[in-house]
This record gives C-alpha cells, sequence and structure tokens, in this order.
C-alpha cells in the first residue's frame, strides 16, 4: 500500500497531519523520536553571581533550564561533539547574562544572550519577584541535548490515534525553539539513520 499523507492543520506551534499505510509500530517508534530524541538548546549550568530573591539557587536555576530557547542547529554541537564539552567551548554553550534589582517581576525576556540566535521562545515567562532592595544576577550557560536526557531538551509534545480503516492522525506541537514541521522532519531522518544502522548490523551477521 502507498503512503498517503495529508497535512490537516498548521500553524506556528503545531501541526497536525494523516498518514495512510503505516503500521502502528512505525507510528508509535516516529513520536518516540519526535519526544526524546531530537536535539534542542536547554540551560544546564547557572552561575549565581547574587540572589536576593526568596528562591533557592536551585530551584530557580530548574525554571531557567526548563524556558524553551530558540537556536541555529549549525551553530552548535552536541557535548560528545565537541573539543572540550566545557562551558568555554562556544560551539558547545551558549552564555546568557540576567541583571536585575526590584522591585520588579523578573521574566525570561530579560535573559542576554551573546549570540542573538540562542534567546527565550517567550519573553513573558515569570521567573521570580524581586522586592524593594532585592537583586539577582547570573550567568547561565545553554546547550543542547535530548529529551531522553531531561524533560528541559523535549522538543515536542507529540501524540497519535488510529481509526477502524488503519489512518494515522498525528498532532505535534512545538514545546521547544523548533518549528513543527521541524520536528517531523528530523524525526524521520532519526528514524531512517536507525534503520540503515540495523540494517548494517544485520548484514554483518551473513
Amino acid at each position: 500500500m502507498a503512503i498517503k499523507i495529508e497535512i490537516l492543520e498548521k500553524n506556528k506551534d503545531t501541526i497536525k497531519f494523516s498518514v495512510e499505510g503505516i503500521s502502528p509500530s512505525f507510528a508509535n517508534s516516529l513520536r518516540r523520536i519526535m519526544i526524546s530524541e531530537i536535539p534542542t538548546m536547554a540551560i544546564e549550568w547557572v552561575d549565581f553571581k547574587k540572589n536576593d530573591s526568596a528562591m533557592y539557587d536551585e530551584i530557580l536555576a530548574h525554571r531557567l533550564g526548563l524556558i524553551p530557547l530558540t537556536f541555529d542547529k549549525k551553530a552548535y554541537k552536541l557535548p560528545e561533539e565537541c573539543r572540550e564539552a566545557s562551558v568555554k567551548d562556544s560551539q558547545c554553550y551558549a552564555k546568557l547574562k540576567l541583571k536585575k534589582k526590584g522591585p520588579c517581576t523578573v521574566y525570561s525576556g530579560d535573559l542576554e544572550s551573546d549570540d542573538e540566535s540562542v534567546k527565550p521562545v517567550f519573553d513573558k515567562i515569570p521567573i521570580v519577584k524581586l522586592f524593594e532592595g532585592e537583586e539577582l544576577e547570573l550567568v547561565a550557560y545553554a546547550r543542547l541535548g535530548y529529551g531522553k536526557e531531561h524533560i528541559k531538551w523535549q522538543a515536542a509534545i507529540a501524540a497519535y490515534s488510529i481509526d477502524d480503516k488503519g489512518k494515522v492522525t498525528f498532532e505535534v506541537e512545538s514545546c521547544s525553539g523548533l518549528k513543527p514541521e521541524e520536528i517531523v522532519l528530523e524525526a524521520l531522518e532519526i528514524f531512517e539513520k536507525k534503520l540503515e544502522e540495523f540494517s548494517s548490523k544485520i548484514s554483518k551477521l551473513k
């Protein structure tokens, strides 16, 4: 049976499409790749210079890590591909700074990046509230990672359903700096590479 694909809905953050001619196992494999195996950018390390807020450093670092970031896929490498895999390696880590004094609410848009391609997807994600006289100053370091490593690197929320005729309908919502169609296409490329590697290993057994 020939594979038939139809785009049902599409906007900046989500895509919905149907596929005929694929098995449930193929659909599930594709969904899992979209969720856990597509590299995205997220903050990993935070160096606090000053934190007078009521929130502990660890909690603030966790919040910062969950802020989705845009990034240039060609400019950064995964840690295992970097020369040093340290915060000093500009091909591995992007640096973002934040300095605010209360009274104010600190938002994701207050992060200032050394690389204009790396910035929060949304500017109005609240981080912490500072009262009169309180200060927050930090340097954050972001790198590429996988959703299977930590949820902060999850590229998308993906689900599918199958009707009684076997047609599979996917719904993919980006929760990262990637467009939904980019996520689908990259997932297919990763799946193809996995099949090629599997085929190569099987052929060596003959």
